[in-house]
């Protein structure tokens, strides 16, 4: 998701977010907990499931660090945040970390003043229709009414793909993925954009998926990623190398299942770095040796956590594609651990 606050909005949080960079790392230790920002609800990404436990693809970010830091990965208080509430909850220190489907931008990092710490998944912007509908191509919309969420850069990329086109459109605002269900099912909208993961996640929640297409079209990038506030660099360090950790396992074979036994020492110096029999890295980060082991087992490595969550084999059937690791053609990539 991505947001286009007026300027003079940006600026006020900015500063904000400035002022309200402190010494996050201890705030959670004394705390015991991890206020982490997630979205309303998106089945597959963050959403509460039958027994009101956060379950998804961000969510398991979240965890991660909590195990990191705190040893725990159910030790998460998830706040949901819309697309216009997200940026102030971080900036105000009301969340520590905000996972919540968000594009990496200049205007947030430089003058939101906030640190994406990584991208977890490679994203675009795509639209969605019913197939009663009879559309096969975005260009071919001229006139739709198109359902969007507020607080978005959705509404500027949607802007210029219907100019740049020649088209017109009628925009329906909406302010949560569920209003923006809600509004298109009940034909409020001939058409719903979001970043097409969002689309996929929101279309196998619907009574028959079947009934409803994905256009071709992707008209943006969309690097989706958790972020922090800028100005509190060891919090930023903390959860950047948890993301890597998750990344890194996958690359090394690095399991939820083979984790204690690989933990026991290797003859792969990145891996015994990773797991810390070798080396002094979490003491760098000012945690002990096992915080990257404990965020690995506490939902597998990256790419057992897009299989559970988001993956071909779940209702939302997303393949890895841009995000398979870059031994697979992919961008996912960590940096190394030494």
């Amino acid at each position: 998701m991505k947001t286009t606050l007026i300027l003079g909005t940006l600026t006020a949080v900015g500063l904000t977010a400035g002022a309200a960079a402190a010494a996050t790392l201890d705030d959670v230790k004394d705390r015991g907990k991890l206020n982490c920002g997630v979205t309303t609800g998106l089945v597959g990404f963050a959403a509460p499931d039958a027994n009101g436990e956060w379950q998804g693809f961000d969510v398991a970010v979240c965890r991660a660090v909590a195990a990191a830091v705190l040893g725990d990965p159910m030790a998460v208080e998830f706040v949901p945040t819309t697309g216009k509430t997200r940026f102030t909850a971080l900036a105000s220190g009301e969340i520590d970390l905000l996972a919540r489907n968000t594009t990496w931008t200049f205007s947030r990092d430089v003058d939101l003043k906030f640190e994406f710490v990584g991208i977890n998944y490679y994203d675009g912007q795509g639209f969605m229709v019913p197939k009663a509908l009879g559309v096969s191509s975005a260009k071919e919309l001229d006139g739709a009414t198109v359902c969007i969420q507020t607080g978005t850069t959705t509404e500027l990329n949607l802007a210029d793909f219907f100019r740049v086109n020649n088209i017109n459109y009628e925009p329906v605002p909406i302010e949560t993925n569920a209003e923006a269900q809600q509004q298109y099912l009940a034909g409020a909208c001939d058409v719903y954009t979001t970043d097409a993961s969002g689309l996929a996640a929101t279309r196998a929640a619907f009574e028959d998926p079947s009934a409803h297409v994905i256009l071709p079209e992707i008209i943006s990038k969309e690097p989706l990623g958790p972020l922090v506030r800028h100005g509190d660099n060891d919090w930023g360090d903390i959860a950047r190398w948890t993301l890597n950790a998750l990344i890194a396992a996958e690359e090394y074979g690095i399991t939820s299942a083979n984790i204690d036994e690989l933990a026991n020492g290797t003859n792969n110096p990145e891996i015994n770095r990773i797991l810390g029999t070798e080396g002094n890295l979490g003491e760098m980060l000012g945690l002990d040796a096992d915080w990257a082991k404990r965020a690995i087992k506490a939902n597998g490595n990256y790419g057992e956590i897009f299989a559970k969550n988001i993956g071909e084999s779940t209702p939302i059937g997303l393949s890895r594609g841009l995000n398979a690791q870059w031994t697979n053609g992919g961008l996912m990539y960590s940096p190394p651990f030494r």
